[in-house]
């Protein structure tokens, strides 16, 4: 094979220049062809997608070509949807030769044309779709880890960007920048579990700046509520509270229940970070009284919060502030923990086995840290990996 015809090592990695957008795409993803086609049949079965890849037509689909030297055609529309879905670009881009990409963008007046044409077609069924996506990605983010999932969400951050600050309409832009905001607090969190809190804190930026478009404050006060998280991972408890302080008074007119008893967990988790016994534990009562009984009909931004979850947040607090309650507030938000939350199962652990140890109760205290620790690292939780680190070298383990 010619050098600069895209060949694959023995090894199945790509070398040389790209020869089309979706071999372009796996060099950016650092995978192999094999490691590409497993994401891809996990994807499928995560998401209930019929299409299937193998290597062999992943090489030629990468190449544009078959044995015999013809122009490969498209793949059949259930593999189509599935390369679309993982990469976020449509069939026709990913099979086209880089270079065709790069020369649509020549003519600026051509791609403004383009782009103000895309965002015109979006409709009630594109936002439909894209918060589809959105609750798609959310479960493979909560069940794989953000290593997994913050690339799609990165993607459709850069999609639904470009849409919006070439829509021409109020209300579609208002949509569209709400939609943005959730993609980007979905962002923040992942870089912050992954251990980038600069990278975590820009992204909060964007995403508070498209809430304000947005229209809908409490999208707004969402954003800077979860910012404040960043805040307390770098150790400005003090500025956590007071952010979250602000962010509970904004709200009390303008959010429903469920929002309101979330920022009230999230100010609770602020104080104990910042030493505050009792008052954190006012406001995880405080949030136990806003807390509706039917979860899964609130409207606005996207948060998880149920008893159980709101149980394993005290019991993160209780933690921190060395309450004996919190090994048994743990253990039973444990047991009724639903198993899809792998990220929430690891923090859990960390927190039971720092609880134990406080207690003295050190086998206890080993048992949790190293099934969290194997947790932190099958999803790549670098944040988790970093507390059960510091857990260790306090020497409380000893």
């Amino acid at each position: 094979m010619k050098a600069g015809e895209g060949a694959v090592t023995a090894g199945g990695r790509i070398n040389d220049l790209p020869r089309t957008v979706l071999e372009m795409k796996l060099r950016e993803r650092n995978q192999t062809l094999a490691e590409f086609v497993e994401d891809a049949e996990r994807f499928a079965r995560r998401f209930g997608e019929p299409g299937t890849l193998s290597v062999r037509h992943l090489q030629r689909l990468i190449s544009g070509r078959k044995p015999d030297g013809s122009t490969v055609g498209r793949p059949r529309p259930a593999t189509a949807r599935l390369l679309e879905r993982m990469l976020g670009l449509g069939i026709g881009e990913l099979l086209s030769a880089p270079d065709a990409v790069r020369g649509s963008t020549e003519d600026p007046d051509a791609e403004l044309r383009q782009r103000l044409s895309a965002a015109r077609r979006v409709n009630a069924d594109v936002l439909t779709l894209f918060h589809s996506q959105l609750s798609s990605v959310r479960r493979l983010d909560r069940e794989l880890g953000a290593s997994t999932a913050h690339e799609e969400v990165a993607t459709k951050i850069r999609q639904i960007a470009r849409l919006r600050s070439h829509s021409l309409t109020s209300d579609a832009r208002g949509r569209l920048a709400a939609l943005l905001a959730e993609f980007g607090t979905l962002a923040g969190w992942q870089r912050l579990d992954m251990g980038s809190v600069h990278d975590s804190w820009q992204f909060y930026e964007q995403a508070k700046a498209a809430a304000r478009e947005s229209g809908d404050k409490a999208f707004e006060v969402h954003c800077l509520a979860e910012q404040a998280f960043v805040l307390i991972d770098v150790g400005e408890t003090g500025s956590a509270v007071d952010l979250l302080c602000a962010a509970e008074r904004q709200a009390r007119h303008l959010a429903g229940r469920l929002l309101r008893a979330w920022l009230a967990a999230a100010h609770g988790e602020a104080l104990a970070a910042d030493g505050q016994r009792s008052a954190s534990l006012l406001a995880f009562d405080r949030a136990a009284a806003l807390l509706p009984t039917d979860v899964s009909a609130a409207d606005g931004p996207y948060v998880v919060l149920d008893p159980v979850h709101l149980a394993r947040w005290r019991g993160h607090a209780l933690a921190r502030i060395g309450e004996p309650e919190a090994v048994s507030v743990l253990s039973t938000a444990l047991s009724c923990l639903d198993p899809t939350f792998t990220r929430a199962e690891a923090a859990l652990r960390v927190d039971l086995a720092t609880a134990f140890v406080a207690m003295g109760e050190y086998e206890e205290g080993r048992a949790h840290a190293a099934r969290a620790r194997a947790l932190a690292v099958e999803i790549g939780s670098v944040r988790q990996q970093r507390r059960i680190a510091q857990l260790i070298a306090s020497g409380r383990e000893d």
